[in-house]
This record gives C-alpha cells, sequence and structure tokens, in this order.
C-alpha cells in the first residue's frame, strides 16, 4: 500500500486539502509528532489547530479540538476563531475605543457594540510564514503593518507551537513594535476531550479546576465592569474541581451576561509572568484528561454558548457547549481599565509569553 497522508498521519487529513493561495501567499498543513505516536495537525491560516490526537484511557486516540479537514471549511467556518491564533487583541474592548499616548484610536466594531479578537480580520484570518523545524515545532511569523484594524505601530509576530513527548504543546509567542501599541495574543483552542463526533458531547459532565480565587464580572455586552469578584460563593468558583455543567444555568445575573460561562479569571501568581498552573479538564467517560499552564495573568473560560451543530471535520458536528476554551491572556479591555495589567508595548520593548496544554489520562 502507498503512503498517503490517510495511512501515515493519524487524523487522516490531506496536506493536498488545506493547500491554496490566498494575497498571493501560500496555506499548507503541518503535522507535529512526538514519540508516543500522537499528534498535532496545524494551518498557517490563522496558525488554527485543527487536529489534536492523543489516546483515551484505553489507548484510542481521537481529535480532542474541534476544527475542519479542507481550508475552505476554515476560511468560511460559521466559528471564524475554531481553534485559531487571536490578535493583535483578544477578547473585547469597550466601543472598540482606547487612548494611547494621548490619542484615541477606533477600532472596528464587530461584537455587539464592542470590538472583539483583533477586529474583523485579525490574526484568525491572516495567512502566516511558516517553517517547519522538525517534527515536533512548528515556527509561524506575521507582519502586522501600520494602522491594521486601526491598531498602531508595525507588529511583528512570531508563534511557535512544540509537542513534545510528554504530550505537551507549547505555544511560545513573541513580539515587536515600532511605535507603541497594544497587544494580547492568545489561541482559542475549542477542547473535546471527549473526541469531537456527530454529535460531538457535551463538556457539561467533565470536570474543571482553576486555580483562580478572582474573576471578572461583565457587563451585558460582555466589558469587565472594572470589578475584581471573589469566587467564593458564586457558580464561578472552581477552586475545588467540578462539573461545568453544575452552575451553568444558575440563576446569576453574571451567567445570563455570558449564556453560561465567558468570564476571565484572576489566575493565583506569586510573582508576574511566572509559568504556572492555570486550569485542568477532565472528561470521566473517555479518562482523557488536559492541564494548562501559562505566563499570563488571566485565562478566559469560555463554555461555546453560541455553538448551532455546525459541521465540522469530517462529519463531526458541533452543539452548543461541546467545547471548552482556556483563552490563556491579559485582560479584557485592559487599556480602559488603567489598574489592569499594562498590555502596552514599546518599540524598546518585547512581548513574550507562554502557554502549554498538556494531555494525559486517567483511570
Amino acid at each position: 500500500m502507498t503512503n498517503t497522508p490517510e495511512t501515515i498521519n493519524l487524523c487522516g487529513l490531506k496536506r493536498e486539502d488545506f493547500q491554496t493561495t490566498i494575497d498571493g501567499k501560500k496555506t499548507d498543513l503541518f503535522i507535529l509528532k512526538n514519540q508516543q505516536g500522537n499528534e498535532v495537525a496545524i494551518t498557517n491560516y490563522g496558525g488554527a489547530i485543527v487536529a489534536i490526537m492523543v489516546p483515551d484511557r484505553d489507548g484510542n486516540h481521537a481529535n480532542v479540538i474541534q476544527g475542519h479537514d479542507n481550508i475552505q471549511d476554515v476560511i468560511d467556518s460559521p466559528e471564524p476563531y475554531l481553534s485559531t491564533l487571536i490578535g493583535r487583541y483578544g477578547n473585547r474592548i469597550a466601543k472598540g475605543h482606547f487612548q494611547l499616548h494621548g490619542k484615541t484610536y477606533n477600532l472596528p466594531i464587530n461584537n455587539g457594540p464592542n470590538s472583539l479578537h483583533g477586529g474583523k480580520h485579525g490574526f484568525n484570518a491572516k495567512v502566516w510564514d511558516a517553517l517547519q523545524m522538525n517534527d515536533y515545532t512548528l515556527v509561524l511569523k506575521y507582519v502586522s503593518p501600520y494602522g491594521e484594524e486601526g491598531f498602531s505601530g508595525e507588529l511583528r509576530t512570531t508563534v511557535v507551537y512544540s509537542f513534545n513527548n510528554d504530550n505537551e504543546l507549547s505555544i511560545d509567542y513573541m513580539a515587536t513594535t515600532n511605535k507603541m501599541t497594544i497587544i494580547n495574543l492568545t489561541s482559542h483552542g475549542f477542547f473535546s476531550l471527549s473526541g469531537i463526533a456527530n454529535p460531538t458531547p457535551t463538556i457539561e459532565e467533565q470536570i474543571c479546576e482553576i486555580n483562580a480565587d478572582y474573576y471578572l464580572p461583565i457587563d451585558e455586552t460582555s466589558i469587565p465592569t472594572g470589578e475584581v469578584r471573589f469566587v467564593e460563593g458564586t457558580p464561578f468558583d472552581f477552586r475545588q474541581a467540578k462539573p461545568i455543567g453544575r452552575d451553568i444555568d444558575s440563576d446569576n445575573q453574571q451567567i445570563k451576561n455570558g449564556a453560561g460561562y465567558d468570564h476571565c479569571f484572576v489566575l493565583n501568581k506569586k510573582e508576574e509572568g511566572e509559568l504556572s498552573f492555570a486550569a485542568r479538564l477532565t472528561d470521566p467517560h473517555s479518562g482523557r484528561a488536559m492541564e494548562v499552564f501559562t505566563t499570563e495573568p488571566g485565562v478566559q473560560l469560555y463554555t461555546d454558548n453560541w455553538a448551532d451543530g455546525y459541521k465540522g471535520q469530517k462529519g463531526a458536528t458541533f452543539p452548543r457547549r461541546s467545547a471548552v476554551c482556556f483563552e490563556a491572556q491579559h485582560f479584557p479591555d485592559s487599556p480602559n481599565h488603567p489598574y489592569f495589567p499594562s498590555v502596552v508595548l514599546k518599540p524598546d520593548g518585547k512581548y513574550s509569553q507562554k502557554t502549554i496544554y498538556r494531555f494525559y489520562t486517567i483511570n
């Protein structure tokens, strides 16, 4: 039998299905493999992770991240941020306005009255320059020109994906600018630890733990109110692991504002910028588990509250609440909250962050 991508790759995705040319730049599919025989598949269109193939407790592999199986479906996805990179500014900026060095900047409005995830054509919709260094490392680069989506400064961004033998998918982000600007990069992975299927099972029975004593309440348009609220006694207390579905439909105004969980948690840190434990997710049915570590001060928990059963990869469908997102990032709307950790990047500075998603099994 000849070696086709389907016979040599666990995910069964075909490289040629991800190859096209957009604005003179070529898209492609890259497969990272480790010595455990597991895989991560990524396209350089938006840096989208289209497959993470890891075993359950019985050794059966499945794709645990939501994605599509060809480039056109990635481009046309009903969920434009499906497991993509996000920039220049992850999450929301109120009414698309912020001030920097005495000047007001206006961003595209694309989420109610606010700007979301970098505007209408953010990093999720860009073709990144790609170089696969070896079996387990992919380097993506993108130069965002001055004024793109309303942001100041030219931003040069490098993102490195690596997948090691401990089943850790590491994402390292680096960026520089030639003029003062704001930046808040993240990865918007839609994780389905049970494995994508038709339909992909709900995440409500999955067990979640978040290393955060505080979270950021939001208004009815999902913008932080400015308050930093203690999680104790609220549906947002994940300091002790609990099923995601336990409080997801609570009679709680914050839950109603987010239509479930769509909130930033203030991670417990001993010092700013340390790489530390952020969250853990466990699927009791498959035995798959995932831990998140990050240098970022926050993590946005999003429980896929708006999916409608749209079609994904290889016949899979993605109903409401069939995925969990842990978006490691700075806080939403930080430019408009001076006491939030700064998201300003200066020409003499360097932006960097590291987030790790580690996969394993439990009995």
